[in-house]
């Protein structure tokens, strides 16, 4: 009875390391690499996806932050805000 045993547990550990060393050289074959690459692709496409959604999240509360789509502040002057922000209007002077 223990010599079953022993035989049909290296049976099983012998399947299992067969398909571990088969599912391994299987990712370095030519359609292994291509499939790993286009998972990154697939990640990268996602990645860019979700950074967008930000950006368009972040851009809707600026907007109302600075007025411009609550009828505020007009397009020109969030343009002037944008550009100096602490609203003076008199420009740095270099002393010589």
């Amino acid at each position: 009875m223990p010599r079953l045993f022993w035989a049909a547990l290296g049976a099983a550990a012998g399947v299992v390391v067969v398909r571990r060393v088969t599912k391994t050289a299987q990712a370095y074959t030519p359609e292994g690499m291509a499939h790993g690459l286009a998972s990154i692709g697939e990640g990268l496409k996602e990645f860019a996806a979700a950074v967008r959604e930000g950006m368009d999240r972040r851009e809707q509360e600026l907007r109302v932050a600075l007025g411009i789509d609550t009828g505020t502040l007009d397009a020109e002057q969030a343009r002037q805000l944008l550009e100096d922000p602490s609203g003076d209007d008199s420009t740095p002077r270099h002393s010589a």
